[in-house]
């Protein structure tokens, strides 16, 4: 991941604003003063066909911020919004998991001053606005180390977890600390001291195996990954899960992405035609 342009900062407004039930009052809210444009994009969108998990790589802060002449900082804050925006759109279409690359391992070697304030944040925000995710069912989950956090963050973010865990809305799910090749590598030497100790065998091994071995799980793949910024690579996120996603790389910087731009990506990925390795003519219409 970019560290100067990827930032955990971003995912804290989620729970500064409630999210929106999912109703077409709601969605009328999404980028448009007089709902015209919202209506167009529900024509577009056929909701038959949403994609379960969507996975972003939230990217442009900075240049955003120096854009305008301003601090990396001001950047972050300003990304807040598409955070709230993102995930409120998400929650109202009915997209059932959301994973925000919030924080990776590389982020570490970030100036100790900005980190130790992220994780302040982190903690701050968890217990301020916990109420709200209760408030929209909203259930709360992570990916990554977590337990190689400072310990207010890590127990911040067990209490989170554990205390929505019977909520049954959308699964937000946080990567932090988190980069792909760890998971893997982590995924594999469980499976190595399995077969060390004699609960499996080599010929165990299988796709299923290494899936069901990963951070991930207890979710689907994603089936539309977006990273902002115009840049075009996946940045250690999700690399085995990736296999059949389809990318949406969209030229906006995080702060200015919103809801319309997030209705324009599931439109597009819907006219995608997703094969599988197969042909057209085996793809059922």
């Amino acid at each position: 991941m970019s560290g100067k342009t990827i930032s955990f900062l971003n995912f804290v407004g989620i729970f500064g604003k409630s999210f929106c039930r999912i109703n077409s009052t709601c969605f009328g809210t999404i980028n448009s003063p007089n709902g015209i444009m919202n209506q167009e994009l529900k024509s577009k969108i056929d909701f038959t066909n949403l994609p379960r998990h969507i996975a972003v790589i939230m990217d442009g802060n900075g240049r955003w911020a120096k854009s305008q002449g301003k601090p990396r900082v001001f950047g972050h804050k300003n990304g807040v919004k598409a955070v709230r925006d993102t995930t409120e759109a998400a929650a109202e279409l009915g997209i059932e998991f959301l994973t925000l690359y919030a924080f990776s391992t590389e982020n570490w070697s970030r100036p100790k001053m900005e980190v130790n304030a992220l994780m302040s944040l982190l903690v701050e925000t968890l217990h301020n606005e916990i109420q709200t995710l209760h408030k929209n069912n909203i259930k709360l989950r992570t990916i990554g180390a977590i337990e190689n956090m400072p310990e207010k963050t890590y127990k911040a973010l067990l209490d989170g977890v554990e205390s929505t865990s019977h909520n049954t809305g959308m699964t937000l799910n946080l990567a932090l600390n988190y980069s792909s090749r760890w998971e893997i590598t982590k995924a594999l030497q469980t499976i190595s001291q399995k077969i060390q100790n004699g609960q499996l065998f080599p010929s165990d091994l299988s796709e299923e195996l290494i899936s069901s071995t990963l951070e991930t799980r207890d979710l689907p793949d994603p089936e539309l990954l977006i990273r902002t910024s115009g840049e075009y690579r996946v940045s250690n996120f999700m690399l085995w899960q990736l296999a059949y996603t389809e990318l949406y790389f969209s030229p906006v910087f995080w702060p200015d992405f919103g809801k319309t731009d997030l209705c324009n990506a599931i439109i597009d990925y819907q006219k995608r035609e997703r094969r599988f390795g197969k042909i057209s003519e085996q793809i059922p219409s």
